[in-house]
């Protein structure tokens, strides 16, 4: 029989098993733990059902994890709601040392009823396949990096150093086949680093292009356009940012952004000492990086480039004014706080911090197209 009542669903998911517990509404609702179930959709399906013949209303969560969202859209389809959890952001006890399924069940399914948990953003299964494929090639432009690497600390350790301006340049390249050893060994080391190399800059130029055919009629392309009329926001961080992010929108204002994105200072303040030390790093790393990384562009005076300027073709004016707006505010702020004595890499990052703000005021000044 159904009672007209609601329960808080806690799970604790794991890649075989889900620990299940209920705490039902009220502060004296009662907290209990239904063992464990097999991470199958049905016997996901079997429980939801359950338990919907004993309450009027169910609310699950769970905590973001290698899991995935899976669990939450199969959740929201049978009708219930669902929250997928911030795991660093779940309250803990100083003294608790003990961690097992079964806790961790039980107090996701009270701290969800006191309304002490935080939720986290989970992109529609479009989203979430963009962001895997700019992952993807971010992880082999990773690869890519450590190669190069193990190539430069061979040579390195054998005296060989490339004395021109830049590597991995036809220069570089003419070098490299004029190096000689004396083991033969060594010499199919060095040929086996630079196939490496090859293949993973092979690698990383066919994940690009798949990214650049698969963002043109992604659903966020126009906010990608408008982003990028930003100095220090090309396709790719553009991109990236966008499939980290998501939609700005959601968030109310620039400061909830910059909070997201881990830019804001730590704070330790108590009575009339106010304390400020390094930003939080709380938030998407990804999104972060490649925002600090744009931010370098404005250690030179503002101007609009022939790139920049082809980048801004068919935007609208409010974009437009947006970017010189925040080009101007940026380079003269630079240029203030580097002659205030701040140290470069200081300086860089509050720079990223304000440039997010400008990306959330161009994110809300597009709209992106109707997902298919």
């Amino acid at each position: 029989m159904q009672q007209d009542s609601e329960v808080y669903v806690g799970l604790d998911t794991s890649k075989l098993k889900i620990s299940v517990a209920v705490a039902e509404a009220g502060r004296d609702g009662e907290v209990r733990f239904l063992g464990d179930i097999d991470s199958t959709s049905a016997a996901v399906a079997r429980v939801a059902t359950k338990l919907a013949k004993r309450h009027r209303r169910m609310v699950f969560c769970y905590e973001a994890g290698p899991t995935g969202y899976g669990l939450y859209r199969q959740i929201k389809s049978l009708g219930h709601d669902c929250v997928v959890v911030a795991p660093s952001l779940i309250p803990k006890r100083p003294g608790e040392r003990v961690k097992t399924n079964r806790r961790d069940a039980l107090t996701l399914a009270k701290l969800h009823r006191a309304g002490e948990l935080t939720s986290v953003w989970v992109p529609d299964p479009g989203h979430e396949a963009v962001r895997e494929l700019v992952r993807a090639r971010e992880a082999a432009m990773e690869a890519l990096r450590r190669t190069r690497q193990h190539l430069q600390s061979f040579l390195l350790r054998h005296g060989r150093i490339f004395t021109g301006r830049t590597p991995w340049t036809k220069a570089h390249t003419r070098w490299l086949c004029e190096q000689a050893f004396d083991h033969p060994a060594q010499h199919l080391v060095l040929a086996e680093y630079r196939r490496a190399i090859e293949d993973a800059e092979t690698r990383l130029a066919r994940l690009t292009e798949q990214v650049t055919e698969t963002v043109g009629s992604w659903s966020m392309a126009p906010v990608i356009a408008a982003y990028q009329a930003l100095r220090g926001v090309a396709f790719l961080t553009a991109v990236t940012f966008v499939a980290e992010v998501g939609d700005v929108r959601r968030f109310d204002s620039p400061r909830q952004l910059m909070a997201y994105l881990g830019l804001v200072p730590c704070e330790s303040s108590t009575g009339e000492r106010v304390r400020r030390s390094h930003i939080t790093k709380t938030g998407n790393s990804r999104a972060r990086r490649v925002l600090i990384e744009g931010a370098w562009t404005y250690r030179f005076p503002g101007r609009m480039s022939r790139l920049l300027q082809e980048r801004q073709d068919g935007l609208s004016k409010a974009v437009r004014d947006i970017a010189w707006k925040a080009q101007v505010r940026l380079c003269r702020r630079y240029r203030r706080l580097i002659a205030n004595g701040k140290r470069q890499t200081v300086v860089t990052v509050a720079i990223a911090r304000e440039m997010s703000a400008f990306l959330w005021a161009i994110g809300r000044k597009v709209e992106p197209h109707l997902a298919s």
